[in-house]
C-alpha cells in the first residue's frame, strides 16, 4: 500500500513536471499562441476520441445514461474558459517570456480561493485577505521592475483568472463523469470558438504545410502528453493521494517551469534578482495559504 502512494505521488510529481514543460514547448513553438492553441486542441480531441473508442467509454450522447443538455452546455462553456486560458497563457509567453508568464500563472490557485465564496457555498476566510495583500504587492514590486513584460504579466494574470474559473467550473463534474468525457467536450468546444476566431476576427490560420517539421514534433508532445495524457493521468492520481499532498505538489509547477526554461532557453529566461524575490514571495504565500487551509479544514 506505501510502495503504491509513493508511486502515486512520484507520478503526480511527473505530471506537474509535465506542466511545467508546457510553457517550455510554446515558447519553442513558432507559430502565434490563437492557431497553436487550436493546432494543440485539436490534437487532442483525436487523440482522446481514439482512446475513449479504445476503452469502450461512451459519449454518452444519446440513450440510457445521456448527458443532459444543461451538462453538455455547461462542458462546452468551460472548454471556452480553457480554450481562452491557453491563448492568454501562450500570448504571454510570446509577449514576454515562460519565467514572468509562470510567475503570474501561480495566482491561479489563489483566485481559485478569492472566487470560490462567490461561486459556491464555501465561506471566505480571513487570512486569506492579508495573503492577497501581500501578494498585490508582490506584484506591484514586479511590475515596477520589469516593465518591458508588463503586457505579459497583464495576459499571464487574465490566464491566471480563466484557470480559476475553470477550476471551479470542472471540480463536481469531474466527481460524476470520466475525465475523458469531460476533456472531450470542452476541448472540442475550444476547437469550434478558435475556429470562430478564423472566420471573424483579424487572425491568420496556420495551415499545416506552414507548420516545421520541428513545430509538428513540439505540437505533437504538447497535445499528447502535456495535454490528452496528463490530464487523465492526474485525476486518477488524485484519486490516491490527499489533498493537501495534491495541492502542494502543483504549486511546484512554476518551480519546475522556471528551471527548465533556464536550463533550455538559456539567456532568454535570465531576470533581475528582484523579479526572483517577488516570485518567491508570491509562490511562498501561495503555498502557505494550501497548507493553512488544509490543516484548518483536518480540524
Amino acid at each position: 500500500m506505501r510502495d503504491d502512494k509513493l508511486l502515486n505521488y512520484l507520478h503526480l510529481h511527473f505530471i506537474v513536471f509535465i506542466w511545467g514543460f508546457t510553457a517550455v514547448l510554446g515558447a519553442l513553438i513558432s507559430i502565434d499562441s490563437i492557431p497553436l492553441v487550436w493546432w494543440r486542441m485539436s490534437i487532442a480531441v483525436v487523440l482522446i476520441f481514439i482512446y475513449m473508442k479504445w476503452k469502450k467509454i461512451p459519449f454518452q450522447l444519446f440513450g440510457k445514461g445521456a448527458l443532459s443538455r444543461k451538462r453538455i452546455l455547461a462542458f462546452l462553456l468551460a472548454g471556452v474558459v480553457i480554450a481562452l486560458h491557453w491563448v492568454t497563457f501562450f500570448g504571454a509567453i510570446k509577449e514576454s517570456n515562460v519565467s514572468v508568464t509562470l510567475a503570474m500563472l501561480s495566482m491561479g490557485s489563489f483566485f481559485t480561493a478569492l472566487l470560490e465564496p462567490i461561486f459556491t457555498s464555501k465561506k471566505f476566510v480571513w487570512y486569506e485577505l492579508i495573503f492577497g495583500v501581500i501578494i498585490i504587492g508582490a506584484l506591484y514590486y514586479i511590475f515596477q521592475i520589469e516593465t518591458e513584460y508588463v503586457t505579459g504579466m497583464i495576459l499571464g494574470l487574465i490566464s491566471a483568472l480563466l484557470s480559476a474559473i475553470f477550476s471551479i467550473m470542472n471540480v463536481k463534474w469531474a466527481k460524476e463523469n470520466p475525465p475523458s468525457l469531460i476533456s472531450f467536450y470542452e476541448l472540442l468546444s475550444g476547437v469550434a470558438l478558435l475556429s470562430l476566431f478564423f472566420l471573424f476576427l483579424p487572425v491568420e490560420f496556420v495551415m499545416p504545410s506552414q507548420l516545421s517539421s520541428m513545430d509538428w514534433l513540439l505540437l505533437g508532445i504538447l497535445a499528447s502528453v502535456c495535454t490528452a495524457y496528463a490530464f487523465i493521468a492526474s485525476v486518477k492520481v488524485m484519486k490516491f493521494l490527499s489533498a493537501y499532498t495534491v495541492m502542494l505538489t502543483i504549486n511546484l509547477e512554476p518551480v519546475y517551469g522556471i528551471f527548465l526554461a533556464y536550463l533550455i532557453l538559456g539567456d532568454a529566461e535570465e531576470m533581475t534578482p528582484e523579479f526572483y524575490i517577488g516570485a518567491v514571495v508570491i509562490v511562498l504565500v501561495i503555498i502557505t495559504n494550501g497548507i493553512l487551509k488544509t490543516r484548518l479544514a483536518k480540524k
